[in-house]
């Protein structure tokens, strides 16, 4: 038995806002312990036997990103990291694996399909049951995972049994007295978004089912190409691929579906009462993260990312403070944060998009102050990269170095600067910045113009294979 593991590595996660965002979604992220979602996904099926180098899913923004958290590992010699240009669920996602899949290892292979931004504490357990599930696959069926509920729970759908292993049928989110059914009969099982099935009986049933699906995502692959460590979905043929979930495109129709009860320490961590859940309490019920300070503070959950937060005489409530923006609300009302996140995209806010602190494949920039006519960064740079080569038309930069040694085109010139050292670069000259040395370069840049956004760039030669004119630099 062939075990290729496919992370779906797309989502954003909205109800972690604003820790969580659409440029460093939740699987990003280090929520509990020191690795991200995504690198305990991939520790997890590094584990497996017989099982082969994953398949990253991950969305074009994120694939820098990604790509370091899976190197940063050093778990896998080769790897595939497919970039989606645009979203479409995870049908196609799966689908479009499922095809490259099909080119790399046959027809026969059992594509195990994992979220990345799950959390599972028992992997004996995670290993019995993927064990039964890709036997359940051999014999042509299309398995999920069925979580044994802990409780009732209105945040996800519900996989009824049926005789054996079979799917009675699926049902969608419940309300609190229908879950709490649910859990009483014992016949339900929480949908966790895991499968496991052979390429040939995917696509298949696939083919039967969502023809569409099948069509767009084969063209996708076909006429993909391999850009470097990246292999890019065509764009083209996936704006066409219909947007839809795998459980509302396949599951919910094939006559194939089997489950597999899975009794795994799982979550999804949807959402601040689902972290606050899990981690380590204090011996007041407090989840505490950062620079807290607390007075009579009772079962809530205080997460501080860059400022001093103190509270006093909180009970059941959750306060989330990153550098831009900061979240209170009762840790029973977690699931409502998606609709600030829906308040902020429909006002045009940046808060539901990025950070103040930007992370590229070099390194990174924290915006430190802003103003009319003026911008401050500070920007980190790893040792031995580099920047494109790039020329802005409107702004000027002044840059100074606070540690480390940097290498600066400018122009015709190339000079180095070390620490409390400092250059100018006018509008309309080319310039790169660079980092030859052993530790990260860290300088403060100061822009100065008539327009600072960060789509005013034209890139002449770039390493890391990004567009000319791209929105960040």
């Amino acid at each position: 038995m062939i075990i290729q593991p496919v992370i779906l590595a797309g989502g954003t996660g909205t109800r972690l806002w604003p820790l969580s965002r659409e440029l460093y979604p939740k699987q990003l992220l280090n929520l509990i312990g020191s690795r991200s979602l995504l690198q305990t996904t991939l520790e997890r099926v590094r584990a497996l036997p017989a099982a082969l180098p994953p398949i990253v899913v991950a969305g074009e923004e994120h694939r820098f990103l990604t790509r370091t958290q899976i190197e940063e590992l050093k778990l896998f010699p080769e790897y595939h990291l497919l970039l989606e240009p645009v979203g479409r669920n995870t049908a196609a996602a799966v689908c479009g694996a499922a095809v490259y899949a099909r080119q790399h290892v046959g027809e026969s292979a059992i594509l195990l399909v994992l979220p990345a931004d799950h959390l599972i504490t028992d992997a004996a357990a995670f290993d019995a049951a993927v064990a039964q599930a890709c036997l359940l696959a051999e014999e042509g069926n299309l398995t999920t995972f069925g979580i044994v509920p802990s409780r009732p729970e209105t945040g996800y759908g519900y996989i009824a049994r049926g005789e054996g292993h079979r799917v009675r049928s699926f049902v969608e989110k419940p309300d609190l007295a229908t879950a709490e059914e649910y859990v009483r009969s014992g016949v339900y099982l929480w949908n966790s978004g895991m499968f496991a099935f052979q390429v040939a009986t995917l696509l298949s049933e696939l083919t039967a089912y969502q023809p569409a699906i099948v069509e767009q995502m084969t063209a996708a692959v076909v006429q993909g190409r391999q850009d470097g460590p990246f292999f890019r979905f065509a764009k083209e043929a996936m704006e066409k691929c219909p947007d839809d979930s795998i459980d509302y495109a396949l599951m919910e129709k094939t006559g194939r579906a089997a489950v597999v009860e899975a009794d795994i320490g799982w979550s999804d961590i949807g959402s601040w009462r689902a972290l606050w859940e899990l981690a380590e309490k204090d011996a007041h019920g407090n989840v505490v993260s950062g620079d807290v300070i607390l007075e009579d503070v009772r079962n809530s959950l205080i997460r501080a990312e860059h400022t001093l937060v103190a509270a006093v005489g909180l009970q059941d409530t959750m306060v989330v403070e990153t550098a831009d923006a900061v979240l209170v609300a009762p840790i029973s009302r977690s699931q409502d944060v998606k609709k600030i996140v829906n308040h902020l995209k429909q006002k045009g806010r940046d808060e539901f998009h990025i950070h103040k602190t930007v992370y590229r494949p070099w390194g990174s920039y924290t915006d430190l102050e802003a103003g009319e006519r003026f911008r401050i960064k500070r920007i980190t740079v790893n040792p031995g990269a580099k920047l494109s080569l790039q020329m802005h038309h409107h702004r000027h930069e002044h840059w100074v170095v606070v540690r480390g040694m940097a290498r600066v085109t400018n122009g015709e010139k190339v000079i180095l600067l070390d620490e409390n050292k400092s250059t100018f670069i006018t509008a309309g000259e080319r310039h790169r910045l660079e980092n030859p040395g052993s530790i990260p370069l860290e300088l403060i840049e100061v822009q100065i113009g008539s327009y600072l956004e960060e789509d005013d760039i034209v890139r002449f030669d770039d390493e890391y294979g990004r567009e000319e004119q791209a929105k960040q630099s």
